[in-house]
């Protein structure tokens, strides 16, 4: 029987789900471990917090560890790096391009492009040219995927994801979920991985 395959709940605003992104690909291919990607908001599960912003902004010497650490992380991975002018940035439209393409090969480099525009590049994921840039960069149409984004399915498909990621008791990106048990934060995905791997 195929175990279940390991969840991954991100948020393209979100700075260590930018290292997680960009490195749970390789790392489950090598253990043998299906990826399903789950991407969702965080907006709506702070505001359930009675959080108005991300805790980053709310608490400035967690942020200013946090972009420091976030730093360290992208020099120790190779991954490049450049603080995004504006934080956290407006993510729906990212989020719901990316499960517009649930089930296509080309997923994960999608996500890892959105990633790098955000946290590398200094681009605006906000913006329909920004994603449409890196859906070119992928040999894909834009447009067409940009507009399956805004359809009410994708639409729709988004707001019960982010509804499903705080009735497994998801609250902050990245968190990995093998089968019930949640694993938060990138410094979690080995353990993650190695939970799957159990198989009990």
């Amino acid at each position: 029987m195929t175990p279940p395959a390991l969840e991954f709940w991100f948020e393209f605003a979100s700075t260590y789900s930018y290292p997680a992104a960009m490195r749970i690909e390789t790392l489950a291919a090598r253990a043998g471990v299906t990826v399903a990607w789950r991407p969702f908001l965080l907006g709506p599960i702070f505001q359930a917090q009675g959080w108005s912003d991300s805790p980053f902004n709310l608490y400035p010497a967690k942020g200013r560890y946090m972009w420091r650490d976030l730093e360290r992380l992208c020099a120790k991975h190779g991954l490049p790096y450049a603080r995004p002018a504006i934080f956290p940035q407006r993510s729906i439209l990212a989020a719901r391009l990316a499960l517009a393409a649930i089930g296509e090969p080309w997923l994960p480099a999608l996500v890892r492009g959105i990633y790098v525009a955000n946290f590398a590049e200094g681009g605006d994921i906000s913006t329909p040219d920004t994603l449409g840039r890196v859906l070119g960069g992928l040999g894909q149409a834009p447009q067409p995927w940009l507009e399956r984004a805004q359809s009410p399915a994708v639409k729709d498909a988004l707001r019960a994801g982010t509804e499903r990621a705080q009735a497994l008791g998801v609250f902050g990106a990245p968190t990995f979920v093998v089968r019930g048990e949640l694993f938060w934060g990138g410094d979690r995905l080995e353990d993650a991985l190695a939970w799957q791997l159990r198989g009990d």
